[in-house]
C-alpha cells in the first residue's frame, strides 16, 4: 500500500467527510533514508529504491544460478525457463539486430533485459510496490553504460574517422546537405540518444506507478456509505486491477525496448551503415 493510501486511511478521509481528495504527486517517488553512514567524510543514504535494487539483482542472479547449476541435456523446470529466456534474448534481440556477431553481447543484453524486468516488476510486488526504474538515475546509469560501450567499440572496430563518419554523414545524401546534417546527427546520436534511451524507460514506469497510486487512493477516498461512493470506489478498484494487469505488460515491454535499443546502438558500432 502506498504512503498516500496509508495517509488517507489514517486521516479517515473519505467522500463527503469534509476533506478534499488527497491526490498523489511526485513526492511519492521520494523516500527517507533507512540507514545512513559516513565513509571518508561522505554520507551515504540507504533508501527503499536502493534496497529493492539489490533485491532485484539477487533475484536474477539466484534464479539463473539455480537454473543452470545442474544443467542437463534435456532441460526441465527452472533450467527450461532459463533457457527460453536466454534463447529469447539471443535469437530475438542480439542476432536479429546485430547478426551473428551479436552472440558476444548476449550476456550484457541478457542481464539488461531480466534485471530491468525485475526492477519494473517491483511495482506490483506486495510491500515493495515501487518500480525502481521510475527513479531517473537508474535508467540513466544503464543508458550511460550502453553509451560507454558502443562509442569506444565503434572506434575500435571501425576506426575513429570511419565510425564518426558513419554516425554523422548518412550515405546517398547530397554533399551540400552535410552542412546541416552533421550538427543534427552529432546532437542526435551523441547527446540526445542516451537521454531518450533512459527517459523512455523512466517515463513509462513513472506514469504507470502514478496512475496505479492515484486510483488506489481514489478507491479508499470514494468508499463511503452512499450509492455514489460505493459505485465510485468499486469502479476505481476495478480500474486499479485493470491498470495493474496492463502495467505487467508494460514492464516486460519496456525491458524489451531498452534492451533492443541497446542492441541497435551496439550494431551501429559493430556494423557501419
Amino acid at each position: 500500500m502506498s504512503g498516500d493510501v496509508l495517509l488517507a486511511a489514517e486521516s479517515g478521509c473519505h467522500l463527503n467527510s469534509g476533506c478534499g481528495f488527497p491526490a498523489p504527486d511526485a513526492s511519492i517517488f521520494n523516500f527517507d533514508s533507512i540507514v545512513e553512514f559516513d565513509i571518508a567524510g561522505l554520507t551515504f543514504h540507504i533508501t527503499k529504491p536502493m534496497i529493492l535494487l539489490w533485491i532485484a539483482a539477487a533475484v536474477v542472479v539466484i534464479f539463473f544460478v539455480m537454473a543452470f547449476r545442474r544443467a542437463s541435456v534435456v532441460p526441465r523446470g527452472m533450467q527450461n525457463v532459463g533457457e527460453y529466456g536466454y534463447l529469447f534474448v539471443r535469437d530475438g534481440i542480439a542476432r536479429d539486430t546485430i547478426g551473428k556477431q551479436g552472440d558476444a553481447f548476449v550476456p550484457l543484453l541478457f542481464s539488461f533485459f531480466f534485471f530491468i524486468w525485475v526492477l519494473n516488476f517491483m511495482s506490483i510486488v506486495p510491500f515493495a510496490q515501487f518500480p525502481v526504474t521510475s527513479r531517473f538515475a537508474i535508467p540513466l546509469s544503464f543508458a550511460v553504460l550502453v553509451y560507454l560501450l558502443w562509442v569506444p567499440l565503434g572506434v575500435k572496430r571501425q576506426g575513429a574517422g570511419a565510425f564518426f563518419k558513419s554516425m554523422t554523414m548518412p550515405p546517398d545524401v547530397p554533399k551540400a546537405m552535410y552542412v546541416l546534417l552533421i550538427p543534427i546527427e552529432i546532437l542526435s546520436n551523441f547527446i540526445v540518444r542516451p537521454f531518450t534511451h533512459s527517459v523512455r524507460l523512466f517515463a513509462n514506469m513513472f506514469a504507470g506507478h502514478m496512475l496505479i497510486v492515484t486510483f488506489s487512493v481514489a478507491t479508499w477516498y470514494l468508499l463511503s456509505p452512499s450509492v455514489i461512493g460505493i459505485l465510485g470506489s468499486a469502479a476505481s478498484f476495478t480500474v486499479t486491477v485493470g491498470l495493474t494487469g496492463f502495467e505487467m505488460l508494460i514492464q516486460a515491454l519496456q525491458a524489451y525496448v531498452f534492451t533492443l535499443l541497446a542492441a541497435v546502438y551496439i550494431n551501429d558500432a559493430v556494423n557501419a551503415h
